[in-house]
């Protein structure tokens, strides 16, 4: 798709809205220039002997793990299974379910047969590849293709990799889609248009154009670097939210207020939900304006919604959609980018992320039969406008920054637990307003980093997580006005033209947070050319505006003003010291009588950006007066020398 040929009204669309895209729908209006006369639709389940559409010609099968490999057949059928010098015997069950296990193999980059028969027929599965299969999750981000990033066509034209092969997962049909998944056109209300979904292929300019940017810029790297064949399977799809992509038993099994609370919120609208009074307010709509609807051509409505029960966003619906299809397959591991549409929650919505993410990444995890699976996050994308000296403070206002908190503390737990196989990818500093920044090269090849270091040791070296491990703030202290961060690794700025580190606001007990200065730290000592000494791995923070400090914030915006990384230019993650309420800050608000919940959110949101604004202004107000200060003696007493001159 290309974004000059998007009608306008998707431009004006809300944010919400317009995150939403692949969508199924008939098959009829398929685009003659995506046919092929040898690509049929294939059923999730077809009748007799199949298998599981995960497995097909053009594939890669996971090396040095346990293969698994199923299908369907009549019950009590004896089904053979022969790969690679092996062959293992299943008999199908009551519900005509089989699986064979074949026992590890390494990877193998010549293409192989993988055969499946019973008495009267036999599948031929051909061109199969041993290597790593990475699986992609997540929303819009995640799904975005190639050909709408920069320099996408430019990756197209040279995407030749015929060890890397592709499989873009159809949207599927939520808790009825379980056992497996179909292989269709697949409609898109997004770009108008239908798209081929559930099919693996060889990688080829022709066949990567449609897949995931990040996902394959991943893939890529992957398959130069390690020399085997790399399998990507993208599940993303647009606008969905955390709870979709986790089981629905995992989070009945979560005791968080939070979470509980969003559990019970859909099983309410889901046993409020009224077909036939749906259908009857819709038919009222449209006879209301009927006359605009005949000129449209819209038919007036006839169909039953299924409502809430059939949202994507119903907690664990896109899990069961396309993760689940995917139940016992081997994978090397997964990667996801998610996030915006977890947004519009405010502080609660924020710490039920930080609950449930942790149960998604575990149940990932078991689905794929490996507690050690390598699962790596990619933070929150950018939106918005970026925030800038001037206007620094307003802009902290917003759920992205505690959302990407989140998930960087969801990595953090983690680790500190003793996970190795954890890891965590920054895309904040790719900075771009739209809410589908096209900078996703830099994001793939950074996610590329941190499995060609802990997963294939391609990086190897004392140094060698700074390639993507972002630097951790190991201590914190208030001294002398000032607050004093101690960094496991030196942090900088990746760019010697920048004039000041940038990214920190600090705030007293008062809770107004304003933008620091940020200095390294000296204890005093000098160099033989009596020059300062300074320790690269403390910063201090300090503002004239918050002279008894306590606590910190960085990069806390949707699209933050930072500069400070490792050696590697690998930023610092967004992350704060206080747990105060976003809606809280600066001011401690107290809900009025007549407000719920969510009316208290947006009026607390005016209230607290008003304040943040009033902040900023006293801060330039108190800076230009010193900058006057400054300059005025000087400027006043040259004056005074012309004068006298003349």
């Amino acid at each position: 798709m290309k974004l000059q040929t998007l009608p306008a009204l998707w431009r004006i669309l809300t944010v919400a809205l317009a995150t939403v895209v692949a969508l199924p729908a008939a098959i009829s209006e398929r685009p003659s220039r995506d046919l092929k006369e040898d690509v049929v639709d294939t059923p999730a389940i077809g009748d007799g002997l199949v298998l599981s559409n995960a497995f097909q010609s053009h594939m890669v099968l996971q090396r040095d793990k346990p293969l698994k490999i199923w299908g369907w057949a009549a019950p009590g059928e004896g089904v053979t299974v022969a790969f690679a010098g092996q062959k293992a015997v299943a008999k199908a069950g009551d519900d005509r379910a089989w699986s064979v296990t074949l026992e590890p193999i390494p990877a193998n980059a010549t293409p192989q047969t993988l055969t499946v028969s019973n008495k009267n027929t036999e599948l031929v599965l051909e061109d199969i590849l041993v290597g790593d299969v990475w699986i992609l999750g997540g929303q819009s981000n995640m799904e975005f293709s190639i050909a709408q990033v920069n320099d996408g066509q430019f990756e197209i034209a040279s995407a030749n990799f015929p060890n890397l092969r592709l499989l873009s997962m159809p949207v599927g049909k939520g808790f009825d889609s379980v056992p497996s998944f179909e292989r269709l056109w697949e409609y898109s209300s997004w770009s108008s248009r239908h798209f081929r979904k559930g099919d693996w292929e060889a990688c080829t300019p022709e066949t990567v154009a449609e897949f995931s940017a990040i996902g394959y810029i991943f893939g890529r790297r992957l398959a130069m670097a390690t020399d085997i064949p790399i399998g990507l399977i993208d599940a993303s799809q647009g606008g969905t939210t955390v709870e979709a992509w986790t089981p629905e038993d995992v989070l009945k099994q979560l005791e968080a207020e939070e979470t509980r609370a969003m559990m019970k919120d859909w099983q309410e609208k889901i046993a409020a939900w009224d077909p036939k009074a749906d259908l009857e307010q819709r038919v009222a709509n449209y006879e209301k304006n009927i006359e605009k609807m005949k000129q449209r051509g819209t038919p007036k409505p006839t169909d039953l919604r299924p409502g809430p029960v059939a949202d994507k966003n119903r907690p664990g619906c896109r899990y069961a959609s396309a993760i689940e299809p995917l139940k016992g397959l081997a994978v090397a591991g997964a990667l996801f980018h998610q996030g915006f549409n977890n947004c519009f929650g405010g502080s609660e919505g924020a710490r039920m992320y930080g609950q449930v993410f942790p149960a998604m990444i575990t149940a990932w995890r078991a689905t794929f039969d490996d507690p050690k699976l390598p699962f790596g996050i990619i933070s929150l994308c950018t939106a918005g406008e970026p925030q800038t000296e001037e206007n620094f403070l307003e802009p902290m206002y917003d759920a992205g920054a505690p959302i990407r908190e989140a998930q960087y503390r969801t990595f953090v737990d983690f680790r500190e637990s003793g996970d190795e196989t954890i890891g965590f990818v920054s895309s904040f500093d790719q900075r771009k307003s739209w809410y589908h920044p096209q900078i996703k090269v830099p994001v793939g090849e950074r996610a590329a980093k941190w499995a060609m270091v802990t997963r294939y040791g391609l990086l190897a070296g004392r140094d060698a997580d700074q390639h993507w491990l972002p630097p951790a703030i190991d201590k914190v202290e208030a001294v002398d006005g000032t607050l004093r961060l101690t960094f496991n690794t030196q942090v900088m700025m990746p760019d010697d033209s920048t004039k000041d580190m940038v990214g920190f606001a600090i705030a007293g007990e008062d809770r107004h947070f304003h933008m620091a200065e940020v200095n390294y730290y000296t204890d005093g000592r000098m160099d033989n050319k009596n020059r300062p000494v300074y320790q690269k791995n403390v910063l201090v923070l300090s503002s004239p505006m918050a002279p008894t400090p306590v606590h910190y914030r960085h990069a806390w915006a949707r699209n933050p003003l930072t500069n400070i990384v490792n050696n590697q230019s690998i930023p610092v993650a967004t992350q704060r010291s206080d747990d105060w309420p976003l809606e809280q800050v600066p001011l401690q608000l107290e809900k009025p009588e007549n407000m719920d919940d969510r009316q208290f959110n947006r009026w607390a949101g005016g209230q607290q950006k008003r304040e943040l604004k009033f902040d900023d202004t006293a801060r330039r107000i108190k800076e230009a007066k010193a900058l006057v200060e400054e300059l005025e003696g000087p400027f006043l007493e040259e004056k005074k020398k012309r004068e006298e001159a003349k």
